[in-house]
């Protein structure tokens, strides 16, 4: 039962600390200019996101092993040693993997590239917001899922561009869109 409690009292402690760490002196772990947070732990996909091996992981394990350990010895048919710990590295197995994939589930999609999202504009049309002159850029607008956009043009043709005309998106190179005025 003492176990238990250790493990229940370290992870609650490591919780805390990690809270009030991150709150207050969070702003070292970022790389300057980047904005960016890093999670530490290695993961077998090397994709972006969190590991089993993350503190954060590791934490949830310890304090739900010791919370239920504490449980499961309440009671007469689990309060045995050799009863109580499989249930509760079962349960802190349990708790451990939800927060996982709850957790992989958020950064996969705030993480996700829009590079693919751009990609999928070639073709779609566009609406000239500011004048594209002959060879000179101009600015157009767009609407990707309910939400307006807008982004540096330039006319395929180099030809000038009135301000309200339709034009359609041809290709993107960095942040410059090309495009064709419709008919």
């Amino acid at each position: 039962m003492i176990v238990y409690g250790i493990c229940l009292v370290v992870g609650l402690i490591f919780t805390l600390v990690s809270v009030m760490a991150g709150h207050f002196f969070g702003h070292g772990d970022h790389v300057v200019g980047s904005g960016g947070h890093v999670e530490a732990g290695a993961d077998a996909s090397d994709a972006p996101g969190i590991s089993i091996f993350s503190p954060t992981i590791i934490a949830s394990f310890i304090t739900a092993f010791g919370g239920f350990g504490l449980i499961f010895t309440q009671f007469p048919k689990t309060s045995n040693a050799a009863i109580s710990a499989p249930l509760s590295l079962a349960g802190g197995l349990a708790v451990a993997g939800v927060l996982l994939v709850f957790l992989r589930s958020v950064f996969r999609h705030t993480q996700s590239s829009s590079e693919s999202h751009v990609a999928n504009l070639i073709g779609a049309e566009a609406n000239v917001i500011t004048p594209i002159p002959e060879n000179g850029v101009g600015e157009i607008a767009y609407v990707v899922g309910g939400t307006r956009y807008s982004a540096p043009a330039r006319a395929e043709n180099n030809v000038a561009v009135a301000n309200g005309r339709m034009v359609k998106i041809t290709r993107i190179v960095g942040t410059q869109f090309y495009v064709q005025t419709t008919n």
